[in-house]
């Protein structure tokens, strides 16, 4: 099992920025890849950013060249450097981890096997 516990979220106003963190209660050097999704009320989770071992990372085209994720193994936290933010990216911001593998694409939800429960981020106009 590996616990996953977000942190940083807020409100902002559009343009501004924020840094999410990811606490994980093991090793996260041993995960084949994490990531972060988002979920906006009645909306689908979405895939925002994920990162492999090698720090190689892809990013959902809304997020890209705006969101930075990063790992870091020696403290076990995965983070996501968020800038200019609009209002279209309130949702709740959820770690996931791949412990498996797994073969599905990299933005997937279906690929993650843990979850965290989230840290809310509002961006308002």
């Amino acid at each position: 099992q590996v616990q996953l516990v977000e942190s940083g979220g807020g409100s902002v106003q559009s343009g501004g920025s924020l840094r999410l963190s990811c606490a994980a209660s093991t090793n996260i050097d041993r995960t084949a890849r994490m990531a972060w999704f988002r979920q906006a009320p009645g909306k689908e989770r979405e895939g925002v950013a994920s990162i492999f071992q090698d720090g190689s990372a892809t990013y959902a085209a809304s997020v890209k060249g705006r969101f930075t994720i990063s790992q870091d193994n020696a403290n076990r936290t995965l983070s996501l450097l968020m800038t200019n933010l609009k209002p279209e990216d309130t949702a709740m911001y959820i770690c996931a981890a791949d412990w498996s593998g797994s073969s599905a694409g990299p933005l997937e939800a279906r690929r993650y096997d843990f979850w965290g429960q989230g840290t809310q981020v509002t961006v308002s106009s």
